[in-house]
């Protein structure tokens, strides 16, 4: 991560998030390189400040109840370039290397691999590795 982003001093850049009633916000990553949208996780205070002193993506699982750090089973880390707080200070945007170019627990790149056509949810975006593989016995949940 850029040093400039990574030498901050205090931690009163995270009072201007506007944190949920749950203490959340969403956050989005997105391909440093290519633009593409790859996943939308939350964010905690405790998450947001590992991303910016680790350089790396740490989120909050809802559904485990806990920080994940992008990549712990999967070694499919997002390494972070910059971070965004948008107009409002509700949406994170992470631009971020993603490291072996699989994104989703599903073995996608990213997670958006459902497009909307003629009302129907159509998968248009191909599995490049088997999540049986990535995961081996672990829970395939991320």
């Amino acid at each position: 991560m850029n040093d400039a982003i990574a030498a901050v001093p205090t931690d009163s850049w995270l009072d201007e998030v506007a944190w949920d009633d749950q203490g959340l916000v969403p956050a989005i990553a997105q391909d440093a390189t290519t633009g593409s949208v790859l996943m939308m996780a939350w964010m905690n205070r405790e998450s947001l400040r590992l991303t910016l002193a680790q350089g790396e993506a740490v989120y909050w699982s809802r559904s485990r109840g806990r920080l994940w750090h992008k990549g712990e089973e999967s070694g499919h880390v997002q390494r972070v370039q910059s971070i965004r707080l948008d107009c409002d200070g509700d949406v994170l945007l992470l631009s971020v290397e993603q490291v072996g170019g699989i994104a989703c627990h599903t073995g996608r790149a990213h997670c958006f691999f459902r497009r909307l056509e003629k009302g129907v949810w159509q998968e248009n975006v191909p599995v490049l590795k088997d999540p049986g593989q990535i995961y081996s016995s672990r829970k395939v949940h991320e």
